[in-house]
């Protein structure tokens, strides 16, 4: 991917509002205009450290419903565990404010704002956004970490996305300490491929689902961001801010979505962050008075990195989402490792918590013995 080479835009100076070291200010942005006339504006803050450093962009809500990333960055805002030293924060709890609104994933338009950058001044709805968001934002930002969820009736494992071939998104993504690190550059048109051409360092975390704000993800996307901040400088590390990570990290070149051979209605097996065998049984379908109608299996070993919520399904929907080591010997080793983790451990906990959107059950090879008359479908 080419890097444009940029003149960044000063942090110091917004809308010709002055913002001082050591100062935090609550600013709007305008972003468009509503069908009213009236103007929409993006709430935004900018805070700056006593010191000069790096300006690290935080955004959320890209898609307008994936508000766990937004919870997020509101505690990071009214409950800070650190004490920023050098550099800045650029921090927008929602980008797709006008989706946000509407509870949708996109813009009135009907357009995908995460396939529209870097955007228009003079063209849609949803372009011009995208062009305010790289003028603004990104234009001024050394590096951004866009938060994101699973779309709607999925969940998420918490991942981050990166492009590894760029050193400084190789940086950030490891330093996050995500377990599973998933190595692409992005579709055309997201912001983070668009913003990394730009000369901004971007990385994206996929974690939890859509409408919510779940505390254990909450808590794993604020020590992510606290690692990146330590890694660039920006604060300093304490004893009660201690960077412990996962216990292991593992770099994934592909993933593959298991889906459903037929319709009917799901009994899971296996839930978000599950290692899986190749054969290894992670749904079973049933008609809606009990008979199988087919077990579907995993056709790779691997870690599960997000999965439907939803028991209803139609031929060919996807079920579960596996990230695909590269090699046996690092399926192995990562198996041992979710094996050896805490009961208490923060990865632990957010296996726990996803998991109570599902119902996993073990599999059983057991008949149920109802005679039902020949009917495929029930």
């Amino acid at each position: 991917m080419s890097v444009k080479p940029r003149k960044k835009r000063s942090i110091e100076t917004w809308d010709r509002k002055k913002i001082k070291a050591g100062e935090r200010k609550r600013l709007l942005l305008k972003a468009g205009e509503s069908f009213t006339g009236t103007g929409v504006h993006l709430p935004l803050m900018v805070w700056r450290g006593l010191e000069e450093g790096p300006v690290l962009g935080i955004t959320a809500a890209v898609h307008g419903d994936e508000v766990n990333g937004t919870g997020a960055i509101l505690k990071l805002i009214q409950d800070p565990p650190f004490e920023l030293k050098r550099g800045a924060l650029v921090l927008v709890p929602v980008v797709n404010i006008m989706g946000f609104e509407r509870h949708s994933r996109y813009t009135p338009d009907r357009r995908d704002l995460n396939r529209t950058f870097p955007g228009s001044e003079s063209g849609s709805l949803t372009g011009r956004l995208a062009r305010v968001m790289m003028k603004e934002v990104v234009g001024r930002c050394d590096y951004i970490v866009d938060l994101h969820t699973a779309a709607v009736r999925r969940t998420n494992f918490p991942n981050v996305r990166a492009d590894m071939a760029d050193v400084d998104c190789a940086r950030l993504a490891k330093a996050f300490g995500a377990e599973v690190i998933v190595n692409n550059a992005g579709p055309d048109g997201s912001f983070r491929r668009e913003a990394c051409k730009s000369g901004c360092p971007t990385i994206i975390l996929e974690a939890g689902e859509v409408l919510k704000v779940e505390s254990s993800v909450q808590e794993m996307t604020q020590r992510g961001l606290t690692h990146i901040m330590a890694e660039l400088d920006m604060i300093d590390v304490t004893d009660d801010l201690r960077p412990d990570t996962a216990p292991h990290q593992m770099i994934v070149q592909s993933s593959s979505w298991v889906r459903a051979g037929s319709g009917g209605f799901l009994t899971f097996h296996v839930a978000p962050g599950d290692t899986v065998e190749k054969g290894q049984p992670v749904a079973t379908n049933t008609g809606l008075l009990g008979k199988v109608l087919e077990t579907i299996v995993s056709p790779h070993h691997g870690i599960v990195l997000g999965m439907t919520t939803m028991p209803a399904v139609s031929p060919g929907d996807p079920i579960v989402h596996i990230a695909l080591p590269d090699t046996q010997k690092q399926f192995r080793s990562l198996e041992k490792s979710v094996d050896k983790i805490e009961d208490d451990a923060l990865e632990n906990q957010v296996r726990n918590h996803l998991a109570t959107s599902i119902t996993v059950v073990e599999h059983s090879v057991e008949e149920d013995g109802i005679e039902v008359n020949d009917t495929d479908d029930i």
